[in-house]
């Protein structure tokens, strides 16, 4: 009997279920802030908070159980060394869910899955005008040559050959195919 195993499944089989909370999970380590519907937030959350649990540890073994989950070199090193750092003083609630309106589609709610501490990008500074331009460039006094003066004749030259293009193959049926692995 399934006497108090309750788990949100999200009508998915064990293994898309599986691969869907993985998905969210590297998307939220990478971008720190994620919109998805609630109850694929609430599924994320435990897992969430777990990695995070685990590099707050730092130890090999942990980056082991870590990378068996998220399968990324990149992303474990950003969740040891960014991440989890930020939350060195924390004992839990390392995510949150913020309520947004429904979707319009199929009327699911939607949510909003953050990291409560978040790195703030700096903003990108804007130049100025006088930034913008390059300094002035000292000229250096460039060295008298004698010029030659050629008589100029009245010679009209051909302007070029332009070739006509080929003929496309079906209407550019080419461009479709482009690689070897798109071709049939």
């Amino acid at each position: 009997m399934r006497h108090s195993k309750t788990r949100l499944q999200l009508n998915r089989f064990t293994s898309w279920r599986k691969a869907s909370l993985i998905s969210l999970t590297k998307a939220l380590i990478t971008h720190q802030r994620i919109k998805t519907t609630m109850h694929k937030a609430k599924a994320a959350k435990p897992l969430i908070d777990r990695l995070i649990f685990l590099g707050k540890k730092n130890s090999l073994s942990a980056k082991r159980q870590v990378y068996r989950i998220l399968g990324n070199h990149r992303l474990v090193s950003l969740l040891f060394n960014d991440i989890a750092p930020r939350f060195a003083n924390r004992i839990g609630g390392y995510t949150r869910i913020l309520n947004l309106k429904e979707r319009r589609g199929d009327n699911a709610q939607l949510a909003i899955l953050e990291l409560t501490e978040i790195k703030e990008k700096e903003p990108k500074k804007i130049k100025t005008k006088a930034e913008k331009q390059p300094e002035a460039i000292e000229e250096k006094p460039l060295k008298e040559e004698k010029l030659k003066i050629e008589p100029v004749t009245a010679v009209k030259e051909k302007p070029p050959i332009t070739k006509k293009p080929a003929k496309q193959f079906l209407g550019g049926l080419r461009r479709i195919f482009k690689k070897e692995r798109d071709s049939l």
